[in-house]
């Protein structure tokens, strides 16, 4: 494809992008500040949608490749932002959410496989997508952190193996480009949303899903080691502290950093992009190395907890 091309891309989601802000404005699609958030003015919701409409231009423009996997992302998307206009009860929102996952496995060709495939994707897919919905709270965590993962995931694909249409990565991260352009910034223009952070979710399992299965390499699981650390130990502590796992909170190590240290959003956000970007190289050098990356990031997890979570209590 050629520079012009990506350009015309990159003028037509940015076109989306603003005509969404219209729609949201118009319906009143607005984040409101809480007790529980990191923000303190009223900000547009959803800014995320423009990830999925990245991954349909890319789907209409290459000959409609992965067609049960976009399916999937269509459902999931379209759930998640009725989710942002009105909350929804988890009864509607879960089966939504497995037939979309089912639609993705099937893309991937897990159903040729033995049945414990299949659980181990299960809790592959719904760990990770809900994972990114709750670290998604500050400015420019999702697109930071999203643009790493693809970098990663983009650089296997040229240089190591070839797993996955180059046009989709690519796309994604056009679309990743434009909503930070909006959300990367000291006072965001637009949040996520749930459409967005699940949404990219949704994709990055698939690009890794589709990389792990071909490979049959596990250690690419550590594209995501950041968030995991994080999110994981975040439920055993909220667990320790006989806390609702499942309600709104402020305990996540980046939460601290922005809400309590003071440390600017940008920063922080910089900051999970850079080392999750520094642990996938060491992962693509040595998964070893990246093992071990991981344990000494759970640890200093752990200390960074002991010495500032007081602060969260004041």
């Amino acid at each position: 494809m050629s520079l012009l091309f990506y350009i015309s891309i990159i003028i037509v989601l940015f076109a989306i992008q603003l005509l969404y802000f219209k729609i949201a404005d118009h319906f009143s699609i607005i984040d409101k500040p809480n007790e529980r958030s990191s923000h303190k003015k009223i900000t547009l919701r959803g800014g995320g949608i423009i990830f999925y409409f990245g991954a349909i231009l890319f789907f209409l423009l290459n000959d409609f490749q992965y067609p049960f996997f976009v399916a999937g992302l269509t459902l999931i998307a379209a759930i998640s932002f009725a989710d942002d206009i009105s909350p929804l009860s988890s009864k509607l929102r879960l089966p939504i959410h497995f037939t979309a996952m089912a639609l993705m496995f099937y893309e991937w060709g897990l159903f040729s496989q033995p049945w414990y495939y299949i659980a181990i994707g299960f809790i592959f897919s719904v760990g990770i997508i809900n994972a990114y919905n709750f670290m998604d709270g500050i400015n420019g965590i999702t697109g930071a952190y999203s643009i790493s993962v693809l970098l990663a995931l983009l650089f296997v694909n040229l240089k190591i193996n070839h797993f996955i249409d180059n046009e989709l990565i690519y796309f994604s991260l056009i679309a990743v480009m434009v909503f930070n352009y909006f959300n990367f910034r000291k006072k965001a223009r637009c949040f996520a949303g749930d459409v967005g952070s699940v949404t990219i979710a949704f994709l990055l399992v698939f690009l890794l899903g589709k990389l792990i299965i071909q490979t049959g390499h596990f250690s690419y699981i550590f594209f995501l080691s950041v968030y995991g650390v994080d999110s994981v130990l975040t439920i055993i502590h909220r667990i320790k502290l006989k806390e609702n796992i499942f309600e709104a909170h402020r305990k996540h190590a980046y939460q601290i950093m922005a809400n309590e240290l003071k440390i600017p959003h940008l920063f922080v956000s910089l900051f999970y992009g850079i080392l999750q970007l520094i642990i996938s190289t060491i992962t693509i050098i040595s998964p070893i190395a990246a093992i071990a990356l991981t344990i000494w990031l759970g640890v200093s997890y752990i200390f960074f907890k002991r010495k500032y979570f007081h602060l969260h209590n004041y």
